[in-house]
């Protein structure tokens, strides 16, 4: 690639133009105002956006800020609260390293965001990308963050040959080596941007791309052929039982995961701990009857999950979990897993009572 200088800037320049409005971004011509980036609101973006998509976290984010508006408000918050409204984003270790987090901000570093890298990935949840992003995007710190769309960006305008994940590291090189000391916030922006809207997965649109001359991908004509990417195993299939029990008061019966592994710590149905580990028994003696199936994909396994539900009398003994009423309970607290069990369930048990 010839003249890197002009290739930042003709990005920048497409930046100020046509960069995406989001809920957590302070656009260029609000930096020109004399505004400056809110490190929380980059800091709780950038959490949520991993191994997420934008589509899925716009909503989610300005509901969630509106209920904890800052550091100190996430912090004081209830830990159950900030689990249920996280619920439908996933990843649920991510909630949990949040919280965390904001703790850690509030208790050691008095309520502000470190803008070093070093420091900012001492903190719970914030990896070697995070840490990047928030540096540059918060304070305006150059510093090489590559993610997916800047891999691919960068993969293509200079014609890398190596397959990914083993270019992964030559990616950060280039990334370092043109981030601009003026701007880096936006440059990083910018690629993120330029991912997401030209520079796409199949089908790149390189006749509206700004550093289309720059890119060697496309003067080589193998654009459309990178990244390369090594092949990948097939996704891992887990099958299990959800227990799914309600009482004759209407109050249903459920659980916290343990605090470690998938949905670690969210309220859910009895059931497997899908790590390998064989199904559990019941949690109750009832007559359980098998209403349905659920299927769902966590980050790096497909569950099939069989729906068990039972109708249970007052004095039914539990061995594990608790009864929640109907005036304490609400389908929003349980993360979508369990969502789809209980739209089943609740089908089923509503057809016998009537």
């Amino acid at each position: 690639m010839n003249d890197p200088e002009r290739t930042v800037q003709n990005l920048l320049d497409w930046y100020d133009r046509e960069g995406r409005e989001l809920p957590w971004r302070l656009h260029p011509r609000n930096r020109i105002n004399g505004m400056l980036p809110n490190p929380y609101i980059v800091w709780l973006s950038e959490v949520m956006l991993q191994q997420t998509t934008v589509a899925t976290v716009k909503d989610r984010f300005t509901k969630f800020y509106d209920l904890w508006p800052s550091v100190r408000h996430l912090a004081d918050a209830q830990d159950s609260k900030v689990m249920a409204a996280w619920a439908g984003l996933g990843y649920y270790a991510r909630a949990r390293n949040l919280l965390n987090c904001a703790r850690l901000v509030v208790s050691q570093y008095g309520g502000e965001f470190p803008a070093d890298v070093t420091e900012l990935r001492k903190l719970p949840g914030i990896g070697a990308y995070t840490a990047a992003a928030i540096s540059s995007i918060a304070f305006d710190r150059p510093s090489a963050a590559v993610d997916g769309n800047v891999e691919r960006v960068l993969s293509r305008l200079f014609a890398l040959n190596v397959p990914l994940p083993k270019a992964k590291s030559q990616i950060r090189q280039l990334a370092a080596a043109l981030c601009p000391n003026e701007r880096p916030g936006d440059w990083l922006q910018a690629l993120m941007d330029m991912g997401s809207l030209i520079c796409k997965p199949r089908n790149p649109n390189c006749g509206n791309c700004p550093i289309a001359t720059h890119c060697l991908g496309r003067i080589q004509g193998i654009q459309n052929e990178l990244p390369q990417k090594n092949s990948f195993a097939r996704r891992a299939m887990k099958l299990g039982i959800l227990y799914v029990a309600r009482r004759d008061d209407g109050a249903w019966l459920l659980e916290d995961r343990p605090a470690k592994g998938l949905l670690g710590g969210m309220l859910g149905w009895p059931g497997s701990s899908w790590d390998g580990s064989p199904s559990l028994p019941p949690p109750c003696v009832g007559t359980w009857r098998k209403v349905g199936l659920v299927e769902h994909s966590l980050t790096h396994l497909d569950l099939q999950l069989d729906v068990l539900v039972a109708s249970l009398a007052m004095e039914s003994i539990v061995d594990r979990g608790r009864f929640i009423l109907p005036d304490q309970f609400n389908g929003a607290m349980l993360p979508t897993l369990m969502r789809k069990a209980l739209k089943i369930a609740e089908t089923k048990l509503s057809a016998k009572s009537d």
